[in-house]
C-alpha cells in the first residue's frame, strides 16, 4: 500500500493529459478550422453595399428609408 497515491497519480495525470490533447485537437480540426473556412468563403464574395441596399429596400432601417 505504500506509494499507492503516487503511482495512481502518475497514471491519471498521463491519461488526463492525453485526453485533453485529444479533445483540443478534435475541436481544432472538427470545429475551428471548418468555421474559419466557412467565414473565409462567405466573405470572399460578400458585397456589403448590395446587402445594405437589399435591407434598405425591405424597410429594415428606420434611418435609411427605402427608395
Amino acid at each position: 500500500m505504500r506509494r499507492l497515491l503516487a503511482r495512481r497519480m502518475k497514471f491519471h495525470l498521463f491519461g488526463a493529459f492525453i485526453v485533453s490533447v485529444g479533445c483540443a485537437a478534435l475541436y481544432k480540426f472538427g470545429v475551428a478550422d471548418p468555421r474559419k473556412r466557412a467565414y473565409a468563403e462567405f466573405y470572399k464574395n460578400y458585397d456589403p453595399m448590395k446587402d445594405f441596399e437589399a435591407m434598405r429596400a425591405a424597410g429594415v432601417f428606420e434611418s435609411a428609408p427605402p427608395k
